[in-house]
């Protein structure tokens, strides 16, 4: 039996990695002659540099660079390609998760840190960049972005602003004399999300609360987005608001695909132009994928799907096992899973689970396996 297992990582708990070495450990424990195939997968978010790492055997690069809020971190980006092409995730430079919850302050949360990243992959003489969009802490507009490339912004008494979300109402004048274009740069932002920057299907309306953001400062955060976009269109005469997908990463997406020219492109799209997965899967018995928690969201451009859709045309069973099921798992049934699993047995903490998460991904994985594995010698 040949058993691919490919997963994105459970976001806080496991890396993609660790996820499929747990699974791999049951199945060889139900049968040690089961032949699996791991693939380290992520789609933009937490976890990209890894898989691409680890997909196309690349170099990991440390760089210093600020997080969501100034502080001075170091952390790490891919360089594939032999050297050619630089792999970024915002969630290592200005994550959600590097937060803890009670201490996010998205207003004065900045995307500098970013930016500071993609200029040390130009001088590195990168000709490819790509910017996974998942897992931003911050909703800036990508303002600090730009200001790492050279870009200033003023309010209507020439004051400079810093790069933070709570600024964006008083922009008023932007220098771009000493922006970084990018030019001789082949710019990708890979995320799945299809949101624009603006309104109740934006970025601040549908990712701010996740990012610390109370009701009551949403709608005041979304109308000085807008102020942005407007002073964006007064001296560039683009409309940031018009590009799906704008809104990923709290509007890094619109600038990177409005001011700097990016292609919007799904990541685990990406990922998978780099392996060898599509054939091994062509030439397997079945395939286990699975997430952090699976919900009606996973639909859309998440990796569980993405596995499927790979899966399907050679018609291989398809099964997901996640660290939980939320709201609407049931639907996604239709698109062709074979079976979708949590490995939550009982009632505990969130803090339980996170530290338990290994141990119960094993039973379930094992318990399914012993389930397979019978009715297959019926």
């Amino acid at each position: 039996m040949k058993i691919v297992v490919a997963c994105d990582s459970f976001k806080s708990c496991m890396t993609s990695e660790e996820v499929a070495d747990h699974m791999e450990t049951a199945i060889h424990q139900v049968d040690e002659t089961i032949d699996v195939r791991k693939y380290c997968i992520a789609d933009g978010g937490e976890g990209s540099v890894d898989a691409f790492l680890h997909t196309c055997h690349g170099q990991r690069v440390s760089v210093s660079t600020t997080d969501a809020y100034g502080r001075r971190i170091h952390t790490t980006y891919a360089l594939i390609d032999d050297g050619a092409t630089a792999v970024i995730e915002v969630a290592n430079i200005i994550g959600l998760s590097m937060t803890p919850r009670e201490k996010r302050t998205p207003l004065f949360g900045s995307s500098y840190g970013v930016g500071t990243v993609i200029l040390d992959a130009v001088r590195r003489g990168c000709k490819k960049i790509i910017v996974g969009l998942g897992g931003s802490a911050t909703n800036d507009g990508g303002m600090g972005l730009l200001q790492a490339l050279g870009c200033r912004f003023y309010d209507r008494s020439h004051k400079y602003l810093s790069p933070q979300a709570m600024n964006l109402e008083k922009i008023q004048y932007i220098d771009f004399n000493r922006l970084e274009k990018l030019e001789s740069i082949e710019l990708i932002a890979a995320c799945d999300v299809k949101n624009h920057l603006l309104g109740e299907d934006g970025a601040t309306y549908v990712f701010g609360k996740q990012k610390g953001l109370f009701p009551n400062q949403i709608r005041k955060l979304d109308m000085g987005m807008e102020n942005y976009r407007n002073q964006m269109m007064r001296y560039l005469h683009v409309d940031i608001n018009m590009f799906p997908g704008g809104g990923a990463a709290g509007g890094i997406g619109a600038v990177l695909i409005g001011i700097l020219h990016a292609t919007m492109r799904p990541g685990i799209e990406l990922l998978f132009e780099y392996s060898d997965i599509r054939e091994v899967i062509q030439n397997c018995d079945f395939v286990i994928t699975g997430e952090g928690q699976t919900d009606r969201q996973t639909a859309f451009g998440k990796v569980p799907v993405g596995i499927l859709e790979l899966a399907k045309p050679y018609q291989k069973p398809t099964i997901c096992i996640s660290g939980a099921l939320g709201l609407g798992y049931q639907e996604l049934y239709a698109l062709g899973f074979a079976g979708i699993f949590s490995i939550a047995d009982r009632a505990m903490t969130f803090q339980q689970a996170l530290e338990m998460a290994g141990q119960k991904l094993e039973a379930a994985t094992y318990a399914i396996m012993k389930t397979i594995t019978t009715f297959s010698k019926i």
